[in-house]
């Protein structure tokens, strides 16, 4: 089969879950089909970048993304329907080079990843499949219920604006790929043809290679690992601050073993590095085969309070024998049960209470272990994923 494929990013580095899930996608589809991509490109991304992405396609066009927070952005949202995330999206450049796409060549199916680019299509007569990694108004919305009341009017009308964009672009859709059921349900509520595609992992560079739980002198390293632009990093980070590292600290003074947290991302604001904890490790340098650095864990923090879809991190801390300690949101779309593969809580005496739990007992630490790696052998290997995504393009192309 002959694909386009629109992106609202270059997929590489693998620096975020929206890049390794597409280039993931990518490497797998390209055995079997010819794929021509176009896509945004930000300014730290360089050529070699480019051309890492290039092995793996027919052809990539990069277009250089616009700056999103600039004063010409602010005044269209402002005075047009348009809400913010839309307007930096649109890209006259996209919009030209897939028109000479169109015109010189014959695709079998145009696929596009988030409905941000979704308006730099030109009207075509080909199969459109959408794929969507959040329902991104609702995003908006929860961190918009978390702020200044002051500012939540003003949110609230962008997350408005953005609902009925999103809505438009899923009805213009032949199909629609959702990463979870939850999304699923909402997006099939206006356009029936919806398929979940979950994000996936590499089985064969995540696996358990260690015995954590045997550490001998007892320290035990909690992980808070994230791409540090997002708002659902930021929020949960701070919540960590604020109510979850305190509890497990002064539950934790009399046990036998001593923890520490360990900060890993890129750019971490300023503001959420200002602490005078010893216990708490900061590293915007590490390894970036995040294989490598769950190696280094003894569980995942991940108190996700914001956002959608399937976590990354979650499921590559699953596949690499590393305990999970999230929240139902974090949880959500992956299928896994508190206490069986991770450890879930909305509170966070509940997330400290599991944490010490498995961190006092070995056995069930090995059981959730033990079940979090087959559950992911089962459903997140990305050959299998990759199998319902070209399930998907032959229900496009036969209608």
């Amino acid at each position: 089969m002959k694909i386009l494929m629109v992106s609202s990013y270059l997929p590489y580095p693998l620096f975020s879950g929206g890049h390794i899930r597409l280039f993931n996608i990518l490497k797998n589809l390209s055995q079997r089909h010819e794929i021509t991509l176009v896509c945004e490109k930000r300014a730290n991304q360089t050529k070699k970048d480019i051309e890492e992405v290039e092995k793996i396609c027919k052809k990539v066009i990069a277009i250089d993304r616009k700056k999103q927070w600039s004063l010409a952005n602010i005044v269209k949202t402002g005075l047009s329907n348009s809400p913010f995330l839309i307007t930096g999206h649109a890209q006259t450049k996209m919009r030209e080079e897939i028109n000479k796409l169109l015109i010189s060549e014959k695709f079998d199916l145009i696929h596009v990843e988030t409905s941000y680019v979704m308006q730099n299509l030109p009207k075509t007569f080909i199969p459109v499949v959408l794929a969507e990694h959040n329902v991104e108004y609702l995003v908006y919305k929860r961190y918009s219920d978390r702020i200044s009341i002051l500012l939540r009017p003003l949110l609230n009308i962008d997350v408005f604006k953005l609902k009925n964009k999103e809505e438009a672009f899923w009805k213009k859709a032949n199909y629609l790929i959702a990463v979870s059921e939850d999304e699923a349900k909402i997006m099939k509520a206006k356009n029936k043809n919806v398929v979940v595609v979950p994000n996936g992992v590499d089985i064969n560079i995540f696996r358990i290679k260690d015995l954590r739980f045997a550490n001998k002198n007892n320290d035990k390293t909690i992980l808070f690992i994230g791409d540090f632009r997002w708002v659902e990093n930021r929020d949960a980070l701070r919540w960590i601050y604020k109510d979850i590292w305190p509890l497990l600290k002064l539950k934790t003074k009399d046990s036998e073993f001593k923890i520490k947290l360990r900060v890993v991302g890129k750019d971490i604001p300023e503001y959420l590095k200002k602490t005078k904890d010893s216990d708490i490790i900061f590293d915007e340098n590490a390894d970036n085969d995040t294989s490598k650095i769950f190696q280094k864990a003894s569980l995942l923090l991940a108190p996700i309070r914001i956002g959608g879809g399937t976590s990354f991190k979650i499921l590559e801390a699953m596949a690499s024998g590393v305990v999970v300690a999230t929240t139902k949101l974090g949880a959500s779309g992956i299928g896994a049960k508190d206490h069986e593969e991770v450890l879930i809580s909305d509170e966070a005496n509940g997330l400290t209470n599991r944490i010490i739990e498995v961190f006092e007992n070995d056995k069930l630490y090995k059981e959730i272990t033990a079940n979090a790696r087959k559950l992911i052998e089962k459903k997140y290997d990305w050959r299998v994923i990759v199998e319902k995504l070209e399930d998907v393009y032959r229900l496009a192309t036969s209608n």
